[in-house]
Parts: C-alpha cells; structure tokens; sequence
C-alpha cells in the first residue's frame, strides 16, 4: 500500500536540472520571473481578501510544486493562480467565493498593467472566460499533483527555533527572517528544502546581516536537523532575489506569452490600456 507522507514532496534532481517550461525552450530567466509574478499576484490578492498568512503560503507553494510538473507554454500563468489560491483556501479552511477571487485577481492585474479599474461584472464574457481558467487552474493543480496539496511551512518552526537560540528579542532578526520566509516563496526554496532547513537558511541570513554570532559548538543548525551547505543555498537564493530587478508586467496567457518572446507585449498592454480608458472616458 503507498502512504502519502505529510512531509512535502521535494524536486527530484532531474526536475531541478530542467523543469518542464526549459524543455520547451523556455529561458531559466523568463521562467523564474513568471514564478516571482504568480507569487506577487497570489500575495497581493490574499491580503486583499484578508486570509491567513498560511493560505497565501500554501497558495504560492502550490503554484511552484505545478510548475515543476507542467509548463508555463501549456498552462498559462493566470488561470493556475486562480485555481491555487482557491484550492489554498479550501485546504486551509478559509473559503472564499468564486467572484470575489476572480474579482481581486483581475483588479490587481489592472492595476499592474494601469487599465481602468472596473470591476467584472459577473454576466459578461470576461468573467465567465475568468471563471473557466479558475476551474481548469484548480483541476490541473490537482491531476498534476496526485491530490497531494499537504503544504508544511516554516513558520512555526522559526519562532521556535528563534527561542532556542535566544533571539526572539533581539531587535531585528526576527522580522528579518520572517520576511526572508515571505520572499522565498516567490522561489523554488519552498520545493528544493524541507521547513527546517529554510528555517535555518533564513535566520543564518539574518544573523549575518546584523552581524550576530551564533552558536559554532557544536554547529547550531545540527540541532535543528540541517546541514550547511543547504541553508547556505536557502540563503543565496534568498539575496539572488534580492539583486533581481523589480516585478515586470508578464505574459498571462499563451497568447501574450507568444507577444512577449516576439517583443511586443508591451504595444499590445499600451494598445488595450488606450482603448478602454477612451472608451470610459467615453462613457462618462
């Protein structure tokens, strides 16, 4: 009989080398940008919706765990970040309604893109196209992942290990390492490590920043059963980030994906927020 483990599944060396998008030519660079902005989109819409800080965790770690087992080329950004974060609201027993998720997606969106902010109106094409990904997002998110939507976070583990090491008080760490925590999400960290270790990656990072030895004998990370080399890893993956430029306006659908290798997204984006902002200015 298989058991499904309540640890989180973690990439295979093969999926680290090459996930699916780079087998179909996708660049390392274009992919991990497209990762960071299905993250930012999933934040920004959890703090909209007030849920728990868990649900857009587990939202974002979702929506990298798909990735690794399909391509952006074949399903397009958008309508997985709709389905992650309604799937993540489900298992994390925040439920939310349907419009109100699509609602805030598709606001933050115009936002990005400086279209006019109208709300869908839940009767016309655009909500309805909406809700369709919504629902294939949500599917694929589930048929890909085995139903395997288990999502261990660091969390808890960091304010406990923060105690041991008598730094709950110190006046920057743990701030620190709690946004550490929040920004890795928009990485593959969260499917390459297990919580101890990003734990241990995030308050190494700290540590350093604020110039705060921490204990060498024995080394402090074997207690919390991590090794150096992966919370090294933890820790420049989380100063990469970091150094990379701001979020950039990405292609939501393979349509735009298409635009965006051809180099014209950014006509079609400037071409569309023209149209609608004479047509409502039109309109008013």
């Amino acid at each position: 009989m298989t058991r499904l483990s309540l640890r989180n599944p973690l990439l295979t060396p093969e999926q680290i080398v090459q996930s699916p998008s780079q087998r179909q030519g996708m660049s390392q660079t274009l992919e991990l940008d497209l990762r960071a902005y299905g993250c930012h989109l999933v934040e920004a819409a959890g703090i909209v919706l007030r849920v728990p800080q868990v649900v857009m965790a587990s939202a974002q770690v979702l929506f990298q765990r798909f990735y690794y087992l399909a391509s952006f080329q074949d399903y397009p950004l958008r309508g997985t970040v709709l389905g992650a974060l309604f799937l993540a609201c489900k298992v994390e027993e925040s439920p939310k309604s349907i419009r109100s998720i699509i609602n805030v997606v598709d606001i933050i969106i115009k936002r990005d893109r400086g279209y006019p902010e109208i709300v869908t109106d839940g009767y016309d094409a655009e909500y309805y196209d909406l809700k369709n990904e919504m629902v294939i997002g949500e599917m694929q998110i589930l048929r890909r992942l085995g139903f395997n939507v288990q999502v261990e976070l660091p969390y808890g583990l960091l304010v406990n290990y923060l105690r041991c090491l008598e730094l709950t008080e110190h006046p920057l760490i743990p701030q620190l390492s709690w946004n550490y925590l929040n920004d890795l999400l928009r990485t593959p960290v969260y499917v390459c490590f297990q919580p101890e270790t990003i734990a241990c990656g995030v308050i190494y990072l700290a540590a350093r920043k604020c110039g705060v030895s921490l204990p060498a004998s024995p080394p402090w990370w074997i207690v919390f059963d991590a090794n150096e080399e992966d919370i090294k890893q933890v820790a420049r993956a989380a100063v990469a980030l970091h150094e990379r430029s701001r979020l950039r306006i990405m292609p939501l659908d393979s349509d735009e994906l298409e635009m965006y290798l051809q180099g014209s997204l950014d006509d079609h984006i400037n071409a569309i927020r023209h149209t609608r902002s004479e047509s409502m200015a039109s309109t008013i």
